[in-house]
Parts: structure tokens; sequence; C-alpha cells
């Protein structure tokens, strides 16, 4: 029996959206009068990481945030279910928390150790806010001519001033999948996990290939692994902002359970039965632990544990 949650809504990172409200970004002057709102909420984040409180969630301003970095790069991330107005702040490299008007209100945190001080909203934001300042970052130049580009539409795109290119932020899709045969999945390790953290395995999808010959490609080149794309079995996905993908988990039937890894990609691999799995994700196992709850690799890992043999 399936889950009743595998559901892409139901995923970390992903879930609770508002609604974007995309129609107001090419309209200046509403941007401009909602940025002053009395009841506009404005986070923050610096270096991508984001400002959290000491008690728990994220810091949130209102119209005073425009005093605290007047360089700030502005994000409009879309309107609440009150219509309210919520905004991103992306602070300049140099900016010092001490010292400024918003000195004592929190620090800001490793995003990963953020996640877990932050409600379903504030990590769909948050993380949001992320992939697009971290893709202004790297795509200040123009990939036709070389000119640097401009911000615009409320930081939701960039033109070019001398060529008149157009570049949108861009989403890589990747492939997070569990090898499956009979009663086992097949986990993976990298030597840069800590240690007894064992995963799903994942990679790129490449030019010119679905989502699931891309998982059985990346099975087979990693662990030895032959799965046929026909077989895969789609279950939910997940905005990750490191810098800036789309996990689409995934479960494939294994026709082999010979394992030979590529040590380039992988310290290890295992096949682990279902019971193990179960172990696994309750903390029981004595050697393996699970990716935590805000990664969908843990919910992929629950969803075939959870299932009948």
């Amino acid at each position: 029996m399936t889950s009743q949650n595998n559901n892409s809504d139901y995923i970390p990172l992903g879930s609770r959206p508002i609604d974007r409200a995309g129609h107001h970004r090419t309209d200046t002057a509403w941007l401009e009068a909602a940025f002053a709102r009395d009841d506009v909420l404005v986070l923050m984040l610096h270096k991508g990481l984001p400002l959290v409180s000491p008690a728990g969630g994220l810091v949130w301003l209102g119209p005073e945030a425009a005093k605290v970095a007047p360089d700030a790069r502005r994000l409009f991330l879309g309107l609440d279910r009150n219509d309210t107005p919520i905004f991103a702040l992306g602070l300049p490299d140099g900016f010092e928390l001490e010292g400024s008007l918003i000195a004592g209100t929190g620090e800001f945190m490793d995003f990963r150790m953020a996640i877990g001080k932050l409600g379903e909203l504030e990590m769909n934001l948050a993380s949001t806010a992320r992939s697009i300042f971290e893709w202004h970052k790297s795509h200040r130049f123009c990939a036709r001519c070389g000119a640097e580009s401009d911000s615009t539409e409320a930081g939701w795109k960039r033109i070019c001033p001398e060529c008149s290119a157009e570049h949108f932020p861009r989403t890589d899709p990747v492939a997070i999948m569990l090898a499956v045969s009979g009663d086992k999945c097949l986990l993976g390790r990298q030597k840069m996990w800590p240690q007894g953290m064992w995963s799903c395995l994942a990679g790129f999808i490449e030019p010119g290939e679905t989502l699931e010959q891309g998982a059985a490609r990346e099975l087979h080149e990693e662990a030895g692994i032959l799965c046929h794309p026909a077989n895969a079995e789609y279950l939910f996905c997940q905005p990750w902002p490191f810098p800036s993908s789309l996990m689409i988990g995934m479960l494939l039937p294994a026709e082999n359970e010979d394992i030979t890894i590529d040590p380039h990609e992988l310290e290890a691999a295992r096949w682990v039965t279902r019971q193990e799995a179960r172990d696994i994700l309750a903390g029981e196992h004595p050697e393996i632990f699970a990716p935590p709850p805000f990664a969908v690799a843990h919910h992929i890992l629950k969803e075939w544990a959870e299932r009948d043999s």
C-alpha cells in the first residue's frame, strides 16, 4: 500500500507556497508602493544565509527594511493569503550585522541548520530567495555578448543593455532515486558525508534525455545497477537551493544486484532490506542513519519502506 502523502505539496522547502503574483513584477509603481506598506513582510539573506531569530523562525521586518542597506538586492516573492506583499533582501557581501539597524535581532545561519528552526512557509520563502540571489551572483554578465546585465521584473529576470538578451533564473533537474529489488533497496554514501549517513543515489539530467533515462543512467554509472527507464515510478519532487535544483524522486526496479561503484562518485553502496530501512528511519539501525527529514531523500526512503512487502 502506498503512503497517502506521496505528493510534492507535503515535501519540505516546497510546501505551503504563496501566490507569486507574477503579474505585479513589471509594475514598478505597484512594487514601490507595496514595499512601503505598513504590513509588508521582508526577510533578509546575507551570502545565502537567512537571518534567523534566537527564538526560531525568520526575522521579519516591515517598511523599515529599506533603511538596513540601501544597496541591497530586492526580490518580490508574492502575496500571502491576506494579500500581504512579501519581499526578500539580499544584503551586499560587505554588510556587517554588528552596528547595523538589525543588530541583535538574530544571526545569519547556515541554511541547512536554519531549516530546523523555520516553519513550512518560511522554508519555502527562504529557499526561493536563496536560489534567486545565487542566480544573480553567477549570472551578472550576458551569455550572448558579455556585457553586464541588469536585474528587472522584481528580481525575476535580467536583461542585457547592450544586446537586449533576456535571461531568466534556471532550475537544474536532478534525479534522486532508489533502485529496488524485491524486498531490498540500494543506498549509497559519499566520502564527504557524516559517518554513518547513507542516502539515495542522485545525478543531474543531461540534455537530450528524459527524467527516467537520466535516473537509469546514473544508477548504472554510479553503482553498476541496470534499470529500464520505462519501469521508473515517479514519487514527488523538491526545490533544492544549493544552488538551484529540482530534486525529482523516483523508484526504479533493478535488473541485477551486483554492485560496481564509481569511486569518483560514491565511497560505497549496499542493499538494505525493507525492515532495515524502517529501522534506519526510526534511528534504530546500528550502522546507518537517514538523511534529515527536510531532504527529499528521507521521504523517498520512507515512501518505499512503508509500503507492504
